[in-house]
């Protein structure tokens, strides 16, 4: 496998000034990241935080004993109990089958750099990744597109829980599952590695008693042996260990939610964009009631449901967090502190719209007495496999180009390259003669009634719109001629540019699993990818 980096122009006015250091930029956060040395002050300064090490290990060795880790995975989960010992994170939603490919690319992005200051800080430092198993936005992770004939289709698994139920407790109905795994593969091209494939899902299918587990059971198989930790934030043991941070947000709810309201002010001021709407009165926590979870705001000495669902006291809800802490669940502003607590990190790996609203966060931090970790763009990688080479190379395409912009102009100039006579040109040339010999009779009917002289512009225009008519059948026949040709461009573009974003977006890793195993996958995780290089090619 052949991997190269390159620069993409990808009109992300915050991630580009984030790579350039703008200073007003980098004022909401605690760390240069691109700076010398970032991560040796990362350690020195997490030597004055305090963790409950040996709880959260213990914590882990349950989760992903029952995911089906790999020695490498407890080795690692050991070390976290070393006072020593840091770790590089990143989180996701728990997608079907790992969900679209930049949640792949974040857990390589985690697993080397892991790796990397492992060997050049001398302490341990384990790659961890955080499944968002709270969250309940079941229609953003319960689909997959796969190819069906010359375009992605969408693949969707239903289930019939409420719409508020998070995905942590969601559970499998078997063959609903079983009816959608058979319909995947339906879709898939048999090869050489679709059988044992199969075989893996099905058992991850049967092993699984809800929709996280079955996104850490594969998630654990694609990236076996390279030590990875996975953590669900759904879990209730996991909201055992945050008990007492819930508290500590409760408490300090008015304070972090004021700055965090000015300090989204003042980056969209900026001229930022971030996709977080944070409001005055906002709790960030959600509570369960009757499985599902409502979203509280504060509204004087209450705590309130958004839609009026439920209402506690200041003092009733600290005894939820005491006492049933699992009823509590984090959002988009407690989350990012929450991980902070549980975890020593010397990095967090970000997508894009990730980095854009941690920058509102720098505040938050400060009054639960911690520091923001370094906050690091994830990889970006783009996959190519042999037929998309192929093609590209017939037609001389520069994968940059269509990653950046597409293949519709390589797609016309080929096409237009193919016609020997210049149809449009000739067209044009026509409209000019007609023009031309219609011009006399025009001028007649200027000195006669304007009845006589509108008729006359709208023969002009009707004429015209029949050589257009006939430019346009003459292109059509062109295009039916060379539509294999046309196809092909098509291929390429459904491959590297679907939907007219990037690949990493739409497409699944179980389509390359199933045409090149996962020998690719290896060399991938053993690859010494550099962050700040922003976005790689892989040539499958």
């Amino acid at each position: 496998m052949r991997i190269e980096s390159k620069r993409l122009d990808l009109h992300n006015k915050f991630i580009h000034e984030y790579e350039q250091q703008n200073t007003s930029l980098l004022d909401h956060f605690d760390y240069n990241p691109y700076e010398n040395n970032v991560f040796k002050k990362r350690v020195s300064d997490l030597k004055e935080q305090n963790f409950n090490r040996d709880a959260l290990a213990d914590v882990l060795y349950k989760l992903n004993l029952k995911w089906n880790a790999c020695k490498s995975t407890f080795k690692n989960i050991e070390s976290l109990r070393d006072q020593n010992s840091v770790v590089v994170i990143g989180g996701q939603q728990a997608g079907v089958l790992s969900g679209p490919l930049y949640t792949v690319n974040k857990i390589i992005s985690i697993i080397s750099l892991a790796k990397q200051q492992q060997e050049e800080l001398g302490v341990p430092v384990l790659p961890v990744f955080w499944i968002a198993g709270e969250d309940h936005d079941y229609d953003e992770v319960n689909h997959i597109y796969l190819q069906d004939v010359s375009e992605l289709k969408k693949h969707s698994l239903r289930d019939e829980f409420a719409e508020r139920v998070s995905v942590s407790n969601r559970s499998l109905d078997t063959s609903v599952i079983t009816e959608w795994v058979q319909s995947i593969f339906g879709t898939l091209k048999e090869t050489a590695y679709t059988k044992e494939l199969i075989t893996n899902v099905e058992r991850h299918m049967h092993e699984a008693e809800t929709f996280t587990d079955f996104f850490a059971l594969f998630i654990h198989q694609i990236f076996k042996d390279t030590g990875l930790i996975l953590i669900d934030s759904g879990n209730r043991h996991v909201r055992q260990l945050e008990s007492m941070h819930f508290e500590e947000m409760i408490r300090k709810q008015e304070r972090i939610n004021e700055d965090v309201y000015k300090s989204l002010q003042s980056v969209r001021t900026k001229g930022y964009h971030v996709s977080v709407d944070v409001k005055e009165k906002d709790g960030n926590l959600f509570i369960e009631e009757n499985g599902e979870r409502i979203l509280l705001q504060k509204e004087e000495n209450k705590w309130v449901g958004k839609n009026n669902e439920c209402q506690y006291t200041y003092e009733e809800l600290l005894v939820v967090a005491k006492e049933t802490p699992e009823r509590l669940s984090n959002n988009v502003v407690t989350r990012p502190l929450m991980q902070e607590k549980l975890f020593p990190t010397l990095a967090f790996f970000a997508g894009p719209s990730e980095a854009a609203y941690w920058s509102i966060l720098k505040e938050a931090f400060h009054h639960l007495e911690m520091k923001m970790p370094p906050v690091l763009p994830r990889v970006s990688i783009t996959f190519i496999d042999q037929k998309v080479s192929k093609l590209v190379n017939k037609y001389s395409i520069s994968i940059e180009q269509v990653i950046n912009k597409g293949v519709y102009s390589y797609k016309q100039n080929w096409l237009n390259a193919q016609s020997h006579t210049p149809v449009e040109e000739m067209a044009d040339q026509f409209k000019a003669l007609i023009e031309q010999g219609h011009s006399p009779m025009k001028e007649i009917t200027n000195h006669l009634t304007s009845d006589i002289s509108q008729f006359a512009d709208k023969n002009l225009e009707l004429i015209f719109a029949h050589v257009d008519q006939l430019t346009s059948r003459i292109n059509h026949e062109l295009s039916q001629k060379y539509d294999i040709h046309l196809k092909e461009f098509d291929y390429v573009q459904m491959h590297v540019k679907p939907f007219g974003g990037l690949q990493e977006r739409v497409w699944n890793i179980i389509y390359f699993l199933n045409h090149y195993g996962d020998d690719w996958l290896k060399e991938l995780n053993e690859y010494s990818f550099d962050w700040k290089k922003q976005h790689y090619i892989a040539y499958l």
